[in-house]
């Protein structure tokens, strides 16, 4: 029964949230435009539809994803996991708090793992490469865009959650990858760059920053000396900055490799 009154007050808060989207698209079509609504019966049971799944899609995140990244960060940062086998180092660790970056090498390769899987699966992703292999007539790859992406936010993760270990100054890194960034646009071919700026929004979307969120939030709780405020979250921009470097690293790889194809067929010729 609790559950049931919890999802109706769901429900209506979704229905609170949505309903300014609509009065400005009614406003601007029949204030505006004044031209009618093409099939309103076709438009009312689409936004009933959107309503339902987002308020399912949240009651989702707060039952299942959430608890499951901070268990999950909960389990892999445990100090009896991580000192197993070594009686000395989880001796300090239980007494002085010290943080050994080294033995969380568990929690880096999940944070990798869970950035390229929900990556992957992401919507919107999904979306935006099969856009952009339209508009480029088959020469950007969705798959080899999605794989470029996927490998940028996985690493991104790790490289974050190392960062929430070892409680170093978020700005630095932030500020060393968006100088790799500019760096590597005066390399990378100017069709791929406009996108791989892109990409990096796109992977902050429904699947992907609340296990990341969660991942964040769970790390910061369970290492010794870490602020939950401080140091939970950044891992969403990782998330965002480190897959335009992947996609910039792909389309310079990509010309390289068709401009030597091409050299080759020109010899052969």
């Amino acid at each position: 029964m609790e559950l049931f009154y919890h999802s109706a007050k769901v429900l209506l808060g979704t229905l609170k949230d949505v309903s300014p989207i609509i009065g400005v698209i009614l406003f601007f079509q029949l204030v505006v435009i004044r031209k009618k609504i093409d099939h309103p019966g076709r438009l009312i049971y689409g936004f009933c539809l959107v309503v339902i799944g987002l308020a399912i899609f949240m009651i989702g995140l707060e039952e299942g994803l959430f608890p499951l990244g901070e268990a999950m960060s909960r389990q892999l940062t445990n100090f009896y996991f991580l000192a197993k086998g070594n009686a000395a180092i989880l001796e300090e660790i239980d007494t002085t708090g010290s943080v050994y970056p080294l033995l969380y090498f568990w929690t880096y390769i999940f944070g990798f793992c869970i950035g390229f899987s929900t990556t992957i699966a992401e919507p919107a992703l999904i979306a935006v490469a099969l856009k952009a292999k339209e508009v480029s007539t088959g020469a950007i790859s969705p798959w080899g865009l999605r794989l470029a992406v996927a490998l940028g936010v996985a690493i991104g993760i790790s490289l974050g959650c190392y960062r929430i270990v070892t409680g170093s100054p978020l700005h630095w890194y932030i500020v060393a990858g968006y100088l790799v960034v500019v760096c590597l646009t005066f390399f990378a071919p100017k069709m791929i760059i406009p996108l791989a700026y892109d990409s990096g929004g796109v992977t902050t979307s429904t699947v992907t920053v609340p296990l990341v969120a969660a991942l964040g939030i769970g790390l910061a709780s369970n290492v010794p000396g870490r602020s939950v405020i401080v140091d939970a979250f950044g891992l969403i921009a990782f998330a965002s900055l480190f897959p335009i470097i992947s996609v910039l690293v792909y389309g310079i790889i990509s010309e390289r490799i068709v401009n030597r194809s091409r050299r080759k067929s020109l010899r052969k010729a």
